[in-house]
């Protein structure tokens, strides 16, 4: 302590010395009644006063500080009569800030840590009150200086966790997010998306180190596993870590750097060609501008980022043309401080507008609030405040955690550890025009709530959300083996008899039954003897179908086949063997993919088939009873083809409800449990209320096929397809009440076999009852497939009409 006091009196001499000079208008100096200090980081890296780098948002957020207090002192209606001032510091360097920070701590000269302020022995601090610093390393170093005399440091993009212990930082307030709320959003998209497996890099200071250990607690008890993480530093080979994160397959990459590091690790990427990942860009760089632009930046992958709302701020565009000349140009060394000499004039006013917005309201509202607080502590009111008052810093402090207001719609409060209730993050997604395009917020007060619209994100991965993980899940009926340190990394144990999976939110358990219960896995394999004979069958209805086919084609214009109904038994074929497809996905374990194509495509292919049998018969029935009565309606049915209208129509209603129920919830893999103590039976869970217009649509195509065949059974012999028709539709129906009856008496893993065997019969019951005859009679009967013989049928048929 001796040391230390020894020091803050040889700089408090150095202070003194410094202010015997009259400090010339700047951009960094404004007289007033009271004091505000500001830090920003306006220069890289050094104070070097010969050749320093801009940093053009921070410029940004510099000369907010400047139009805030300005804009305060022209209103009427806070602090009436009283003219705030500022101090402003460029916090480029550690060795550089030290003494401006003692300079805003000084009075008279002279700097007395723990004086008491109610002794006129001084004036206490400077400054009441300071705006800043940005980045937690520099407040970590600023803060406790000022808090020894309880002067409130009201940061605008501090994060770090640590400042939240009010014990050793009691008047530190800030306005921005705590690195604790962006872990949480972070946290939250990784859960949204199911990425486990997750790389985190960040830079080697107070703000990655905190951010690190949040994000670490945060991940405890989830899915999610670090499969990487990195401290980067001024030096770091971004090669290297690159290919680290390519070793580890690790497809997620979250950057929790500060701005100048993140454009370090992007360029790098675009430089090394690294493609196929997803970056989740903390608040200090997702709305970088300057990135968004960068060329090549699409081929990185897809850029998610957490930001902060951005809120413009009215008349700040005026303030800086209006203030175009009035920059500084030259002082001399003795007047002003290193870090107070800047020739900004090299940022023009349109330059600064069109900068990253990120933190420029919490700079804006940090002095606003400190003004509030001032306004308060001079008891102001009706146009004047009290000037009896006389105003320390602690009870600007005091009333800071009192404030509350209203600003540019926003509600500005403190809760008790200086933190602000009314933050709020927003998800953005980097398009494709180079925009921080909105998709998602994440609210914290007054109640957290979570929303992210993904369908908007443009993925690179064409459409598709990428995916990250470790190990693909394993199979129903296996068990996780851990290998390595991290849960997310196993290879995958078919279970024991006498075990079984258990899970629960996102724990999985390995459960022992009774000693008396087995309770085994079962689904119809490949190699089962029903299910090869089944898959066999198919494969011969293929066959068949292409031979009547070709046969089909070769006796195309033949009595036969045009009463068969000439290219539209050609049509019907194909929709048969199409429908057959469903067959093979009964079999083996189930799928998300076999659990939709056992349905599909026979509902789908087989209302085409029932279609064309609907107005084949109704062809029938017409040309020979209702033609005679209804000439202009046949005339119409022929020549506007109303067979195939009717068919094309039937067929795009079944297609757009089975899209529509599959799209509201698709059949799924599902556990049967239910029914069997001792078994687990792997099948498909259908959601009969979203197929229900599907079947119940091809269940009305049937019914009407069946009244149009029954209506022309008496027709002449070889005209007659409704006699076979009939016979069909009535094999389909007692096929599937037989199969219904079956399946609610059984649930067990043969119902599968039942249920492949249903739709076979009813594939069968058309190809061998309505095109097998006609087969033959081409074959065996050449005679009666004459022109000659089917004009004698058609004659006798009407001279019995006619009696």
């Amino acid at each position: 302590m001796i040391y230390f006091f020894s020091s803050l009196c040889f700089w408090g001499i150095f202070i003194n010395t410094l202010t015997q000079h009259a400090v010339p208008a700047s951009e960094f100096y404004l007289e007033g009644d009271y004091l505000i200090g500001g830090f920003f980081d306006i220069h890289q890296s050094s104070c070097n006063r010969f050749y320093r780098s801009l940093l053009k948002h921070d410029g940004l957020l510099f000369q907010l500080m400047r139009f805030s207090v300005e804009q305060i002192n022209n209103s009427t209606n806070l602090l009436p009569n009283v003219h705030l001032g500022y101090e402003i510091f460029d916090q480029c360097l550690d060795a550089e800030s030290f003494p401006s920070i003692l300079n805003l701590m000084s009075a008279d000269g002279l700097v007395e840590p723990w004086a008491d302020p109610q002794r006129n022995l001084t004036k206490g601090p400077k400054a009441i009150a300071v705006v800043g610093p940005f980045t937690s390393t520099d407040t970590l170093t600023t803060a406790p200086l000022f808090v020894v005399d309880l002067v409130p440091v009201v940061s605008y993009g501090a994060g770090s966790s640590a400042f939240s212990d009010k014990s050793k930082f009691t008047s530190f307030l800030r306005m921005g997010h705590a690195n604790k709320g962006t872990i949480e959003v972070i946290a939250s998209i990784l859960q949204h998306f199911n990425w486990r497996w997750v790389a985190f890099l960040k830079r080697d200071d107070t703000y990655g180190i905190d951010g690190l250990e949040l994000f670490m607690k945060r991940i405890e008890k989830t899915n999610i596993c670090l499969a990487y993480t990195y401290s980067l530093n001024d030096n770091t080979n971004y090669s290297q870590i690159f290919k680290q994160i390519e070793a580890q397959k690790v497809k997620v990459i979250i950057v929790f750097v500060p701005k100048l590091t993140a454009e370090a690790i992007i360029e790098s990427a675009v430089h090394l060609n690294i493609t196929d990942k997803v970056w989740i860009a903390a608040d200090t760089w997702s709305l970088n501008k300057r990135l968004h632009k960068l060329k090549g930046i699409r081929h990185i992958g897809t850029v998610i980022g957490v930001s902060q709302p951005v809120i413009p701020i009215p008349g700040f565009s005026e303030f800086l043309y209006s203030t175009r000349g009035r920059v500084l140009h030259e002082y001399t060394k003795q007047n002003l401080f290193c870090n107070q000499v800047c020739n900004c004039s090299g940022l023009s006013p349109e330059e600064v507008i069109s900068l990253d917005p990120s933190f420029s309201f919490y700079v804006y509202s940090a002095v606003y609030a400190i003004a509030h607080a001032l306004h308060n502590a001079l008891q102001c009111g009706a146009g004047k405040c009290d000037s009896n008052v006389t105003v320390y810093p602690h009870m600007v402090s005091m009333q800071l955690y009192k404030s509350k207001f209203k600003l540019l719609n926003q509600t500005v409060e403190f809760d008790e550890n200086g933190q602000p209730r009314y933050t709020s993050y927003r998800i953005v997604f980097w398009n494709s025009n180079g925009d921080a395009q909105e998709v998602g917020y994440y609210e914290v007060y007054p109640s957290s709530r979570f929303l992210l619209n993904s369908t908007e994100i443009q993925w690179h991965t064409e459409g598709e959300v990428p995916t990250s993980v470790c190990t693909q899940e394993c199979p129903v009926g296996y068990k996780k083996k851990q290998e390595g340190i991290h849960t997310c990394c196993f290879s995958c144990e078919i279970c024991q008899n006498g075990t079984f999976i258990n899970v629960t939110g996102e724990e999985l358990h390995k459960k022992t039954l009774p000693e008396d219960i087995l309770q085994v896995v079962e689904f119809v394999p490949f190699t089962d003897t029903g299910a090869v004979v089944i898959m066999v069958a198919a494969l011969v209805l293929v066959g068949l179908n292409l031979a009547v086919s070709v046969l089909f084609a070769i006796n195309y214009n033949t009595p036969v086949v045009r009463s068969a109904g000439g290219p539209m038994c050609f049509l019907i074929l194909i929709c048969l063997t199409l429908s057959s497809l469903s067959v093979y996905f009964y079999f083996g374990q189930p799928t998300a993919a076999s659990c939709i194509l056992r349905f599909f495509p026979f509902l789908l292919f087989y209302t085409v088939c029932l279609a064309c049998f609907v107005v084949r018969s109704f062809q029938i029935v017409f040309i020979f009873k209702i033609a005679a009565k209804l000439p202009k309606l046949y005339s119409w049915w022929m020549k506007y083809h109303g067979q195939w209208l009717v068919i094309a129509v039937a067929s795009a209603i079944q297609a757009l409800l089975l899209i529509i129920g599959y799209s509201y919830d698709p059949p799924k893999p599902f556990n049967e449990t239910f029914w069997y103590q001792d078994k687990i039976v792997l099948d498909c869970k259908m959601n009969f209320m979203a197929k229900s217009s599907s079947v119940f649509f091809l269940s009305f195509l049937c019914c009407l096929c069946f009244i149009f065949s029954y209506m022309g059974k008496d027709l002449p012999k070889n005209y007659n397809e409704a006699k076979s028709i009939t016979f069909c539709l009535m094999l389909f129906i007692l096929t599937w009440i037989t199969f219904i009856t079956i399946h609610i008496l059984y649930r067990g893993k043969y119902i599968l076999t039942l249920n492949a065997l249903a739709v076979l019969s009813s594939l069968y019951s058309f190809l061998l009852w309505y095109f097998l005859p006609k087969c033959l009679i081409i074959i065996f009967q050449p005679q009666r497939n004459t022109q000659q013989y089917f004009q004698g049928l058609i004659q006798s048929y009407t001279k019995t009409i006619s009696q």
